[in-house]
């Protein structure tokens, strides 16, 4: 296998590509100590069983291709991974930082100076310095190798988990010995949209061998022929429990919703969009299969309430047109009128035109300050409080986050596919939508037509003008053959294709 590390600092979401030489990460630290821990993930994002763990009790895997080595004296924790002799089932290896699980007092906050090292024989290291995490996680992924065709990468993750290494499992495949706290009761089963019904997962876990760090593999569950298995990012669960109903996992049949129910004024919601694929084939793993992610929106302040329902197509110069959603910020008689038909005199107006003056356009999506993508990550800290993770021109994931869902209106899910793919459908590609509210509701929405030559789709458009709280709905639609014109998301929360800015991208 050819190809060397390439020497440098790796930034959070950046990769880089690795040989097929071993490759040892060192974890170095200051403060508080953290133990590492690596987790071979197979094509469904999950471990096959606890021989897929290694960590200080359980020093090997994989037939010996992934080894952990304590500290000792100077040398730091370290774990060699050895791509070229992983088993082929293994697509994924995940590094894993936690705090002591016997004491719950211990977070990252307690840590500083937190560094991963990756050395291979004959190439300069690469060094990943995780951001600080503040916010009382007590575990993280820190590091993963995935494998690109026939070759490997390494990417920074830097994913904290406020609910430790139980909150790490669940997103692995592996439930946690001796905790009540994640099973849920049994629950009667949920009727998707259109669909059978689904059982609810959470039921009681199967008895299993106690390993440190208390990490056990419940036997897999039957596949769902309706329901893909996503694989969305990792994501620290929300520290106190919901105080509404939940869904559960769901997947969307072709044109339904869900509604995620949230009280809009928790700045503690973290709605997270993940938009999963696998390449659908070696081949195109091989050329890079590079799609984007893209989130068009329309916050709070200018949503209109329109005469359609949210998410319906509306045709080439289509003039939003409705109640406002925020009737308390927006006089009555300025419905209809854009932003700049405003005076700033006019009584009771001021503080939307200040604040619609440096955000939006007339139509919302179509404006290169409404997207968060690739060029434009967007912030969860402050204004348009989405963000994109990071940009991914390999298979796996990107990831969305949205916050403070008081200030958001309307929000459209799309995606990109890079001129290198080639022709393909996205559905060919594996791609589909993950969206989870961190609180028990996980809602997937697949594609389900061919369209092999559309470099647009819009997937899901999340509604949070609903009164119960967030509606997801499935869109798909496609841009018309070869246009590399973006969707547009109008106020009223209509959708137009082919008519927003040009976007290309051949790299």
């Amino acid at each position: 296998m050819s190809g060397v590390l390439v020497m440098g600092e790796l930034s959070k979401g950046a990769n880089a590509p690795i040989a097929g030489a071993p490759i040892t990460v060192e974890l170095h630290r200051a403060g508080d100590p953290v133990d590492l821990t690596a987790l071979l993930l197979h094509g469904d994002g999950k471990v096959a069983s606890d021989a897929d763990m290694v960590f200080f009790n359980q020093p090997t895997a994989g037939d010996g291709a992934v080894r952990h080595e304590a500290a000792d004296g100077d040398a730091p924790e370290r774990i060699t991974v050895e791509p070229a002799v992983l088993p082929d089932s293994v697509i994924r290896v995940v590094l894993v930082g936690s705090c002591d699980p016997d004491d719950e007092s211990r977070t990252f906050a307690g840590v500083t100076e937190l560094t991963v090292r990756a050395v291979q024989t004959g190439a300069e290291p690469v060094v990943f310095p995780v951001p600080p995490m503040t916010e009382g996680e007590r575990a993280a992924v820190l590091l993963e190798f995935y494998r690109r065709g026939a070759d490997w990468k390494v990417r920074a993750v830097g994913q904290g988990y406020r609910s430790g290494l139980a909150g790490v499992a669940g997103d692995f495949g592996i439930q946690v010995a001796d905790e009540p706290a994640l099973s849920q009761p049994d629950q009667p089963a949920l009727q998707q949209p259109g669909g059978p019904a689904v059982p609810q997962p959470g039921g009681p876990a199967e008895e299993a061998p106690t390993l440190t760090p208390a990490l056990t593999v419940p036997p897999p569950a039957a596949p769902s022929p309706t329901a893909p298995d996503p694989t969305p990012a990792p994501r620290p669960e929300s520290p106190s429990a919901p105080a509404t109903p939940t869904l559960g996992r769901l997947s969307l049949d072709k044109g339904a919703q869900a509604v995620v129910s949230l009280d809009k004024n928790d700045r503690e919601v973290e709605i997270v969009a993940t938009l999963v694929w696998d390449g659908g084939s070696e081949d195109r793993r091989t050329r890079g299969a590079d799609l984007d992610f893209y989130a068009l929106f329309v916050p709070a302040e200018t949503a209109l309430l329109g005469a359609v329902e949210a998410g319906t197509k509306a045709g080439v110069g289509h003039t939003p047109k409705g109640n406002p959603y925020r009737p308390a910020d927006i006089a009555p008689d300025s419905v209809g009128q854009e932003p700049d038909e405003v005076s700033d005199e006019e009584p009771g107006r001021g503080r939307w035109l200040r604040r619609k003056k440096r955000t939006l356009s007339t139509l919302g999506g179509q404006d290169e300050r409404n997207a968060v993508y690739y060029k434009n990550l967007g912030s969860v800290q402050g204004e348009p409080y989405i963000r994109l993770d990071g940009d991914s021109q390999t298979p796996g994931r990107e990831v969305i986050r949205m916050v403070r869902p008081d200030e958001q209106g309307y929000v459209l899910l799309c995606a990109y596919s890079a001129l290198s793919n080639g022709a393909g459908s996205f559905r060919s590609f594996g791609a589909h939508v993950v969206i989870d509210d961190g609180r028990g509701s996980v809602v997937t929405v697949p594609l389900y037509e061919e369209s092999e030559t559309s470099y647009w789709v819009a997937i899901a458009l999340v509604d949070f003008t609903a009164p119960a709280g967030a509606a997801v709905r499935h869109i798909e639609r496609y841009s018309s053959e070869e246009t590399e014109r973006r969707p547009v998301l109008h106020r009223d929360g209509t959708i137009t294709m082919d008519t927003g800015p040009v976007e290309f991208k051949d790299f």
